[in-house]
């Protein structure tokens, strides 16, 4: 039987740590690693429909962390809807590493 998906004080426990290990994220930013992490969203339609955030937001918050930041990959974007899939790169799982730690 698989685990039931974290609950939100997991997840806003995840979100704080990665939030510690680096600052210069927004908690948006850090909220999607810690929902990749916890397997609660790889994509940003998903993660906006979860969280009750504007897809808009989520999206921005992707480009940052799949852009200057480099902690995420982008693996799929459907032009239509611009829901945009996404992985954790080496720089992001180098991070999500350090919550077993």
């Amino acid at each position: 039987m698989s685990e039931p998906p974290a609950d939100a004080e997991t997840f806003l426990a995840v979100t704080d740590s990665i939030a510690d290990l680096q600052p210069g994220l927004s908690i948006l930013e850090a909220g999607l690693l810690a929902g990749l992490h916890l397997k609660l969203a790889a994509d940003s339609r998903s993660f906006a429909r979860v969280f009750g955030v504007e897809h808009a937001l989520v999206l921005r918050a992707v480009e940052t962390l799949s852009g200057e930041a480099e902690l995420l990959a982008v693996t799929e974007r459907n032009q239509k809807t611009q829901r945009a899939r996404y992985e954790a790169t080496p720089a992001g799982l180098a991070i999500l590493d350090h919550l077993h730690g």
